[in-house]
C-alpha cells in the first residue's frame, strides 16, 4: 500500500522535512507518482520506530523573538507558547529569548542559537512563525540547520499571511528601526511616527 509523504509523517511522529533528509541519505524508499508526487509502501516503513531515536545530549530549542520593549507581552506569549508544545512533546529543551529587530544579525539570542546549531548541540528547532527568525533571511538560518541536521519546526506555518500583509510589514520593520536610529527608539518623535505608520498599515 502506497501513502503520502503527511500520512508517513504522522505515523513515524516525525516531520516531512526529515523525511525528505532520509531520502537524500538513502535511508527510506521513495516512489514517485507520474504527478511527481511522494508515495511510501506501508510495509517498507517497518524497520522504522514511531518516533526517530534521539541524542540524549542534543536538546530542542524554542526561538521567540519581538522588535520592541512595548511587545513584552506577546514575547512571554510566544515563550509561553513553545514551552507548552516542548513540553507536551516530551523533548529536552530550552527557550532562547531576543528582544530587537528583524533585520538585526546581531541579537544575542540569535548568536546563541547559531553556535549552539553550528556545536552539534541541537536536535531540532520550534518557532511560532518563520518571520519571528528573522525578517529576511531566514532561509540562511534554515539552511544551516539542515547541514547541520537540525529539524525545523514552524507550529503556525499553515496560517502563512498574504503577500500584502507580509509586505506592509516588512515595511513598518524597515521604517521602524531606521526612524528609531533617526530619533530614538523611545523619543516621542519616533513613537509618534510609529503611531502613524501603524494606523497606515490597518486601513491598507
Amino acid at each position: 500500500m502506497k501513502i503520502s509523504i503527511g500520512k508517513v509523517a504522522n505515523i513515524l511522529g516525525v516531520s516531512k522535512q526529515t523525511l525528505r533528509r532520509w531520502e537524500s541519505q538513502g535511508k527510506i524508499k521513495v516512489f514517485r507518482t507520474p504527478k511527481n508526487h511522494r508515495r511510501y509502501d506501508l510495509s517498507e516503513l517497518e524497520g522504522f520506530s514511531k518516533k526517530p531515536t534521539i541524542n540524549s545530549d542534543k536538546i530542542t530549542i524554542g526561538y521567540s523573538r519581538v522588535s520592541s520593549h512595548d511587545q513584552k507581552k506577546d514575547l512571554i506569549r510566544q515563550s509561553e507558547l513553545l514551552e507548552s508544545y516542548l513540553a507536551k512533546n516530551g523533548w529536552k529543551y530550552e527557550i532562547i529569548q531576543d528582544l530587537g529587530s528583524g533585520l538585526n544579525y546581531n541579537k544575542k539570542g540569535l548568536k546563541k542559537l547559531i553556535k549552539l546549531i553550528c556545536s552539534k548541540n541541537i536536535e531540532r528547532l520550534v518557532l511560532t512563525h518563520k518571520d519571528r527568525l528573522l525578517r529576511f533571511g531566514s532561509e540562511l538560518i534554515f539552511s544551516i540547520c539542515e547541514h547541520f541536521g537540525v529539524e525545523i519546526i514552524i507550529m503556525n506555518a499553515s496560517k502563512d499571511l498574504t503577500f500584502e500583509d507580509e509586505l506592509v510589514q516588512d515595511v513598518l520593520e524597515i521604517i521602524t528601526v531606521f526612524s528609531a536610529r533617526l530619533y530614538g527608539s523611545r523619543s516621542r518623535k519616533n513613537k509618534k511616527l510609529l503611531e502613524k505608520l501603524k494606523n497606515a498599515a490597518n486601513e491598507i
